[in-house]
């Protein structure tokens, strides 16, 4: 018996002493044609991991959502990589390469992106943010209105929770802890539909049909399937993106947003339908931002924008969006 007690102290250690067969090298393949080629900026502010791609056309800041970094905010982007910018897509603070150091609160994480700018010499950029991202977005460009020309919102947090658990993502009960989440990457080689279905329980308010039937599109359809791997793949390994998670969530506790002060067009996109960050947030957010527009996804959820059926049509809104107020090339 005390042998087979043993077992589970075994497989945790095991699993402790596991990378969960994460690929962390900065110049790598997220998908077929998004290529990564991490560098690091030393600002006045401190460090910042970032990725730039493109060599001409307007830039546009990438900002990305909880166990995320670099990596997941250039793939979260990549549908725009073909439309003539730039995409730069930095680390936030306590993700992979850009230590907490370099601020906790959404000023603090606005100025060090300031300061990243002025480092690589761009003027203004147009910002695209996710999820957890948004507060950071909403304030850099109510901070910064002489950087921004235009601000996407996708599913972004917008209003305080003060009960905001530690470490809460769009993934957050995936990956609860170390060992979870290797047990889910392992789950993922065997079956990845039960990871898919169990995202939409977050990411989603779908009824059992309904998360059956979007489970059967994203993995059923190649583009969608991989797209949705390359995701799965950009919250690993989880110890470099926890500390960056884990502020986000202390931050959301007493979050106090400068919608007021912003005077950059918005677009402000979300799911009626989101698990993970209420659509209530949307709302909340559309209607304080002076002159905002909003895109409501009817009936989708938190993730819609890449994994749905109809994201293409999101995503050309937002294409739109972005072409009426970029610069002249």
């Amino acid at each position: 018996m005390s042998v087979l007690l043993g077992l589970p102290l075994l497989l945790a250690a095991g699993l402790a002493g596991w990378d969960g067969g994460a690929d962390l090298d900065p110049r790598r393949q997220l998908l077929p044609g998004v290529d990564l080629d991490l560098r690091v900026a030393e600002t006045d502010r401190g460090p910042v991991e970032y990725d730039l791609h493109g060599a001409d056309g307007p830039v546009v800041l990438s900002v990305h959502a909880g166990l995320g970094g670099a990596d997941q905010g250039r793939l979260f982007a990549s549908w725009l990589q073909d439309d003539g910018y730039r995409l730069l897509s930095p680390s936030r603070p306590g993700y992979l390469g850009t230590p907490l150091s370099g601020g906790r609160s959404p000023n603090e994480q606005a100025d060090l992106l300031a300061a990243l700018l002025d480092e690589l010499g761009i003027d203004r950029v147009g910002v695209f943010a996710v999820s957890a991202g948004g507060p950071v977005a909403y304030t850099f460009a109510a901070r910064y209105p002489q950087l921004v020309w235009g601000l996407v919102v996708v599913g972004g947090v917008s209003q305080p929770d003060p009960d905001a658990a530690s470490g809460s993502s769009a993934l957050r009960s995936a990956f609860v802890n170390l060992i979870g989440q290797k047990l889910a990457k392992l789950t993922a080689e065997v079956s990845l539909a039960s990871i898919v279905s169990g995202t939409l329980d977050e990411t989603s308010t779908f009824s059992a049909a309904e998360k059956a039937e979007r489970v059967d599109y994203i993995t059923g359809t190649e583009n969608v399937r991989t797209f949705f791997a390359a995701m799965f793949d950009s919250t690993f390994p989880y110890e470099k993106r926890m500390p960056g998670t884990r502020n986000d969530s202390a931050q959301r506790r007493q979050l106090d947003l400068p919608f007021d002060s912003i005077t950059a067009p918005v677009l402000v996109m979300h799911g009626t339908r989101d698990g993970d960050v209420p659509f209530s947030h949307g709302e909340f957010a559309a209607a304080r931002i002076p002159g905002a527009r909003h895109h409501w996804l009817p009936e989708e959820d938190h993730l819609a924008f890449w994994l749905s059926p109809r994201a293409g049509e999101a995503q050309q809104v937002a294409a739109d969006f972005l072409r009426e107020h970029a610069p002249r090339r």
